[in-house]
């Protein structure tokens, strides 16, 4: 590799190493990609101390760089956050590999034999924040689907991320394959970002995990495509139907379950009939757990409330405060989501079938929800293994990214000597 001071000469080195790796993935067998994911996780739990260690350092960064508690808890690696990791690398390895997957098969009248048949994307870049976990999440996601994967981490874990990945490579060389199938760029300079970014050769999509500076400034100078999501601004409405023992559960869980995550309830909007009952009741219970509510004039009158102010309407905190407002039923919700919203995630809570019909047809988001916290807004939760992100455009991947989400697809077309007339 050439030297570090030279990051464009870097970069193209590490894209021409991944094209190269991208190349032999695709036609890995499905058992050799599972070997070296079930190797991979085998090395991070054996490595732990080793990790938490470097997390260590990272931690000490984060705080001198002033990080608030909710980026210092995305950063933060524990023994139990690393046996998730190691369970997430094995979910993944356990998932129906999708490379060769037949989507759909036909005949012609020509005698032409057509299948559409997944295909692996090529060369994923990854761009992301303090989150060490992504390391081992996206590497795993992107070997699962054949893809070969450029990592950049943030500063903030850049001694996590190396160790992490320091394991994955020990999988993939243990299972036979080429270790450059999963690179990490190795330097904190900002730099290697604006190469990445525009990588068209090397690289066919960059997917950014992170907040709203990051988001936007690859979907800005990105020249190759962007799998994202700028903001989640995730709303719960509570309807005059909701269950109120149940509101009160999911309410309290989607927002202080972790309130530095894409899937943690920015915005609650309750429906004016329970203003005064059960909105009270949810209103009172989040201020008791530590939250400021920041509550329109149809809340303004309970204790501890602070008035909202026209920009806490769609505002993503990702901290213990939340916006609340009374809205007079099911479609006002909907007409406050499509305005303040960012098609991430948003949630009905309510017994009333006609409302959760209305509201999944006409909320326009990469996740709509019915009695189940905001906080299920994960890949791993939805059976996927993990996930690489979760992308709010309509174009291809949408909502969790998974390895499924990493593949296009390509025709296959058998003839009998068959010439067009």
């Amino acid at each position: 590799m050439k030297d570090m001071d030279d990051i464009p000469a870097m970069m193209q080195a590490l894209g021409r190493s991944a094209r190269d790796a991208a190349r032999a993935l695709a036609i890995a067998p499905a058992a050799q990609k599972t070997a070296a994911l079930m190797a991979a996780a085998d090395a991070v739990w054996a490595r732990r101390e080793e990790i938490i260690e470097a997390n260590g350092k990272d931690m000490a960064y984060g705080r001198d760089k002033g990080l608030s508690d909710a980026m210092l808890d995305r950063l933060m690696l524990d023994e139990a956050r690393i046996e998730g990791i190691c369970a997430g690398l094995r979910a993944v390895a356990g998932q129906d590999d999708p490379v060769g997957e037949v989507l759909a098969e036909w005949e012609r009248p020509t005698g032409l034999r057509i299948r559409r048949v997944r295909t692996p994307l090529g060369v994923v870049g990854v761009i992301y924040e303090s989150r060490p976990n992504v390391t081992a999440d996206a590497g795993a996601l992107c070997l699962k689907s054949g893809n070969a994967v450029i990592l950049r981490g943030g500063s903030e874990s850049f001694h996590s991320s190396g160790a992490i990945h320091a394991c994955l490579v020990e999988g993939l060389v243990s299972a036979g394959l080429p270790q450059e199938a999963i690179q990490l760029v190795p330097t904190r300079d900002r730099a290697a970002v604006a190469e990445l970014l525009t990588m068209t050769d090397y690289v066919d999509v960059i997917v950014p995990r992170g907040g709203k500076g990051l988001v936007g400034l690859v979907q800005r100078e990105a020249r190759v495509p962007v799998f994202a999501h700028l903001e989640g601004i995730v709303h719960i409405y509570v309807d005059a139907a909701a269950d109120p023992k149940m509101a009160m559960e999911v309410v309290l869980n989607a927002k202080t379950r972790r309130t530095g995550i894409c899937g943690a309830a920015e915005c609650l909007l309750i429906h004016r009939d329970i203003a005064d009952t059960l909105g009270r009741d949810l209103i009172e219970m989040l201020i008791a757990a530590g939250v400021e509510v920041r509550a329109d004039e149809g809340l303004s009158g309970i204790a501890g409330t602070v008035p909202a102010g026209a920009d806490d309407w769609g505002r993503e905190y990702l901290d213990s405060i939340i916006a609340a407002r009374v809205v007079d039923g099911v479609q006002e919700a909907i007409g406050h989501i499509a305005r303040y919203g960012s098609n991430h995630t948003d949630c009905i809570l309510t017994e009333d079938a006609a409302a959760v019909e209305l509201f999944f047809a006409e909320v326009d988001s990469a996740i709509v929800m019915h009695n189940a916290s905001t906080q299920f807004a994960d890949g791993g939760e939805f059976g996927m293994g993990a996930e690489i992100g979760i992308a709010t455009g309509k174009m291809h991947a949408r909502g969790p990214v998974g390895a499924a989400q990493l593949t296009s697809f390509k025709y296959q077309v058998t003839g009998r000597g068959s010439v067009r007339a």
